[in-house]
């Protein structure tokens, strides 16, 4: 089943626009039958409970960006559709890590997700109602019986109208239950602290400066490096605004990059790329219109649209744009205000050639070694490198295990899960090995793999023996390691010669004034 699920995934993912509608399943829906527990409401939730209400089936699992995709479809559809649609997310993680109930509620939490989720970590509902890609979404009629099943992202007109066709035809005939419904959700358990699901950071040693995508906050945080604070860029409420530090706004930022006194940002939910003059502090919008959508070909940066920008990386004039979307590396001029893709073919995939036949699977991080730039791929537990100078890409080699150690190579899947971070220490590759809770490094010729720090258990532990919850960024500024740990709201410093860890206090910083974890 795991090496099924593996090939729908990468299968379904190149059809993001498709706005077909597929009937495997008719007649009477299953039930929703589970053992692994439910999230945003008080108790478990049966089709039997919601008759009389068209109820919206989203078949997910958190790390694939198509999934995330469709979150904006779903809180439109349930703006519109408040007194008519229930919308249940069935989340069959794909990764082990994925299945867990704890980190599913972290999940909800960072995107502010407000309808109910099932965990459905034994695909007993996926198998139930014939889904055979992620993302699905299902729509239930009124007296539970299957209308549609549409299987990509994109779909927001083709369940729109199908959601307001069953309305109206149930609403006619006095079988439509039109009475809202409330649930527990789990953001009213949740305390805000002075970050937020910080995705990515960058420690500039030149400079003594820190940068955090804190990005749960939607809003960019500096300090020293020693935890001082200098400046917090962005008001804190999700939005796309140019201007101040103090009005500019941010949704859901993540890579960063710095080029003097210019900080660029990805700004990841708002489709954008962003420019920060740090002496003047303002901020301005510099490529990406705002909209997301799948396409593959670039031009003047200000008209191009971007597809999930995740890191961002300078070298010379050029900033290269990990397009987690596309599954591509974009690059863009910055003196000539062009962005292009510059390697992969748009396919998710894990396939070597040169920058025009290459494959990638969902490309969140890069780094740098003055030849080579390394690309961490988290759909396919791998590492990837791009020789600049060769046009092309290879996949880290593999290498025996060592018997002294229980590590291995990166191209055995079991020792890397979903990594979401990786920086330069000297010749080595530092990584954050997100769904492993674990630092590890990696020699970019032999691909030999190391753990420096955690044992696979989620915690926020410091010391020789310090723990992680899904760290999702990394950087390295002289002889520390700044990562920014993402679940455990905190920004975490390696000692990479003492070979302890300790959690960074950013001295004075706040959480935004009434906001809510976005």
């Amino acid at each position: 089943m795991k090496l099924l699920v593996y090939l729908l995934l990468f299968a379904c993912t190149i059809t993001a626009t498709a706005q077909s509608v597929k009937q495997e399943l008719t007649g009477r829906a299953p039930e929703l039958k589970v053992q692994k527990g439910w999230l945003n409401t008080d108790k478990p939730l049966s089709l039997a409970d919601l008759k009389g209400k068209i109820v919206l089936l989203d078949f997910w699992t958190y790390g694939c960006i198509n999934c995330i995709h469709v979150i904006p479809d779903l809180k439109r559809l349930e703006a519109k559709y408040k007194n008519e649609l229930v919308v249940i997310g069935v989340h069959s993680g794909l990764f082990t890590n994925e299945k867990d109930t704890e980190n599913i509620r972290h999940i909800i939490l960072r995107y502010g997700l407000e309808h109910p989720i099932v965990n459905d970590g034994d695909f007993k509902i996926w198998k139930a109602y014939k889904v055979n890609a992620y993302p699905t979404q299902v729509i239930i009629d009124p007296n539970g019986d299957v209308v549609a099943t549409t299987t990509s992202e994109g779909q927001l007109g083709v369940l729109n109208k199908i959601i307001g066709e069953t309305a109206a035809k149930f609403r006619a005939g006095g079988t439509l239950n039109e009475k809202p419904m409330t649930f527990a959700l789990e953001r009213d358990k949740y305390t805000d602290g002075p970050l937020a699901f910080p995705g990515k950071i960058l420690a500039d040693a030149k400079s003594n400066r820190l940068f955090i995508a804190d990005t749960g906050h939607n809003r960019i945080v500096v300090s020293d490096l020693a935890g001082k604070l200098i400046e917090v860029i962005g008001s804190g409420q999700p939005g796309r605004q140019d201007g101040g530090f103090e009005t500019a706004r941010f949704y859901r930022p993540q890579g960063l990059a710095l080029d003097g006194d210019t900080l660029y940002v990805a700004d990841t939910s708002n489709q954008l790329i962003r420019r920060v003059d740090l002496a003047s502090k303002k901020v301005e919008t510099i490529a990406g219109t705002g909209v997301q959508r799948r396409q593959e070909i670039g031009g003047p940066a200000a008209t191009a649209t971007l597809n999930s920008p995740w890191d961002l990386l300078v070298v010379g004039r050029q900033l290269f744009i990990a397009m987690a979307g596309n599954h591509q590396v974009w690059v863009m001029d910055v003196d000539k205000k062009t962005v292009e893709p510059f390697a992969g073919t748009g396919d998710e995939g894990l396939k070597d050639g040169t920058l025009e036949t290459a494959t990638f699977a969902q490309p969140s991080a890069l780094a740098y070694d003055g030849k080579n730039l390394y690309v961490a791929d988290p759909e396919r537990n791998r590492i990837r490198a791009i020789d600049l100078s060769e046009r092309k890409v290879r996949t880290l080699p593999n290498t025996d295990i060592d018997p002294e150690v229980e590590e291995g190579s990166l191209t055995q899947p079991k020792r890397l899960q979903h990594p979401a971070g990786i920086a330069m220490v000297e010749k080595n590759l530092i990584i954050a090995d997100t769904y492993n809770h674990q630092i590890k490094q990696v020699n970019p010729d032999t691909g030999y793999v190391k753990t420096l720090f955690g044992d696979g258990k989620y915690e926020r532990l410091d010391g020789k023996k310090a723990r992680f919850y899904e760290p999702g960024g990394i950087s390295v500024a002289g002889e520390r390691a700044y990562v920014a740990d993402t679940n455990n709201h905190s920004i975490r410093v390696i000692d990479l010669n003492g070979k302890t860890v300790q959690t960074l206090t950013i001295t004075g910083l706040q959480p935004p004034k009434n906001n809510e974890v976005q």
